[in-house]
């Protein structure tokens, strides 16, 4: 199905073409141009990835044992965590441009490091559900939140990249949790166990920056205390460009309802949510539970938190080669089917061994095919999916079915399944099936569309009807599908 015939091979040229239409740029644009992306790299970049970060670190395991609780009760709190975390994330989304992204996410930081520092002082588990219940409240809207942010920014071609960073940061804060636990859970007062200090030190942390936040995150490009007048007025021209010409740009488009069930309805929209709902179980499984599967290992607390940094550092690496490559051929499908191949191959050795380095390096295998899927089927929403508030409701959607199967994961890896596991590899397995499956189908769709939106636009001669715009988005003939 991912075969590409002479005929596909021209088609994606013309999709890129069409994407990188910058043909009324002098050298002078160009230079503009790069000036201008290297500033938003160095800025708002950074900020999203550490706040992106920080909302990982505090998924570190170690209290169990000291509050009594039984492995049920331990997958109940951890569940917990993404009720309200779903509920958030829609109205969150919606609520985004009309309140401010430069008050939005810095709050949404700022209340959840004040929440996580709190955790530390929980002793009992009746404590611990109501702290993990507000952790998934101020959590839920920060992803989709910064996915919708960052494309407000950047353009439709540059997206992964910039995503895969700040999601990457997820990985390497797989690897950070892993040695801060390490160095933390040493620290122990007579009040005070180790694990209570990874809880203060980090939410100290998180609450700091998100004070920052509220001072160097912009509204917009125009709005943004990095860029000079002359980039600000860049940044707003290149943006323009991924839409027909004429059409306005999506801080100027006000909420519909047409809008909202556009995005409901499109059945690439559709297909993805399916794809994310597969990737959260994944995802979120091997987030909270690689430490667990590593104990069954048989090595020290400190030395099994050392051997979860290794996989995670590898999986950035190549989350990062896949998204340029993504973002250079514009093949979102090709490159997230490929990622989960390679997730595939981890999960199957490690379903068929239980030797302990066959079981450590299908982590590699399968940890790098995880992460790297995400960015790509995360960017693939927004891509696909215009103006404004279609887009917004979009990227929600895609993280509450990611987070639904994130409910699932929580139930995949209890101790009492160990060391084997085999029913939970089998889920997984599954999973990758249907995200494989899905991406495929998605790709004959998107073509299809655009082979019908290339006959719609010679039927007119190729003239841009801006017009309809804000009536058709997505669906107009001048905006081509990513494929």
């Amino acid at each position: 199905m991912t075969a590409t015939t002479a005929s596909d091979k021209e088609e994606s040229v013309s999709v890129q073409q069409h994407q990188h239409d910058s043909s009324g740029f002098t050298d002078a644009d160009w230079e503009l141009d790069r000036a201008s992306v290297r500033r938003l790299d160095m800025t708002v970049l950074p900020i999203a990835a550490i706040a992106y970060l920080l909302s990982f670190l505090d998924r570190v395991a170690g209290m169990a044992t000291d509050l009594g609780l039984t492995p049920h009760e331990y997958l109940v709190c951890v569940t917990c965590t993404y009720v309200l975390y779903i509920a958030a994330e829609i109205p969150s989304n919606l609520l985004l441009k009309k309140v401010g992204a430069h008050i939005m996410l810095p709050a949404m930081v700022t209340l959840w490091g004040i929440c996580t520092t709190f955790t530390g002082f929980v002793s009992s588990y009746s404590g611990l559900i109501a702290a993990r219940l507000f952790l998934g409240l101020l959590e839920g809207g920060l992803f989709p939140g910064l996915v919708l942010f960052l494309s407000m920014f950047y353009r439709r071609h540059e997206l992964q990249t910039r995503v895969s960073l700040f999601f990457g940061a997820a990985s390497l804060s797989g690897a950070f949790s892993g040695l801060l636990a390490a160095a933390l859970t040493n620290i122990s007062t007579p009040n005070y166990p180790g694990w209570t200090w990874i809880f203060f030190v980090e939410g100290a942390f998180t609450f700091f920056f998100g004070i920052f936040m509220f001072f160097t995150l912009p509204r917009s490009p125009a709005h943004s205390i990095f860029l000079n007048a002359e980039q600000k007025a860049h940044v707003e021209r290149r943006l323009k460009l991924d839409a027909p010409a004429g059409a306005s740009n999506d801080f100027d488009n006000v909420f519909s309802w047409q809008h909202f069930r556009r995005a409901c309805t499109s059945p690439h929209v559709l297909l993805l949510l399916v794809a994310l709902f597969a990737n959260g179980v994944t995802l979120y499984g091997f987030s909270y539970f690689t430490p667990v599967i590593v104990s069954t290992f048989g090595y020290t607390p400190v030395q099994t938190q050392l051997l979860t940094v290794p996989p995670f550092v590898c999986a950035f690496l190549i989350t990062m080669i896949n998204a340029v490559l993504s973002d250079r051929y514009g093949q979102r499908g090709l490159c997230t089917i490929l990622m989960s191949f390679l997730a595939l191959a981890g999960y199957i050795m490690f379903y068929e061994s239980m030797a302990t380095a066959v079981r450590y390096t299908s982590l590699f295998l399968a940890i790098t095919g995880v992460y790297s899927t995400a960015p790509a089927l995360v960017t693939w929403l927004p891509n696909n999916s215009a103006p404004h508030y279609t887009k917004a409701t979009a990227v929600a959607f895609g993280f509450v079915m990611t987070n639904c199967g994130g409910i699932a994961s929580t139930w995949l890896f209890p101790t009492n399944e160990g060391p084997e596991y085999s029913r939970a590899t089998e889920v997984l397995i599954a999973m990758t099936c249907l995200i494989i499956v899905t991406c495929a189908l998605n790709i004959v769709y998107l073509r299809r569309q655009n082979r019908k939106k290339a006959e719609r636009r010679e039927a007119t001669g190729g003239v841009v009807d801006a017009s309809t715009w804000n009536s058709e988005g997505d669906a107009h003939p001048h905006y081509i599908y990513t494929l």
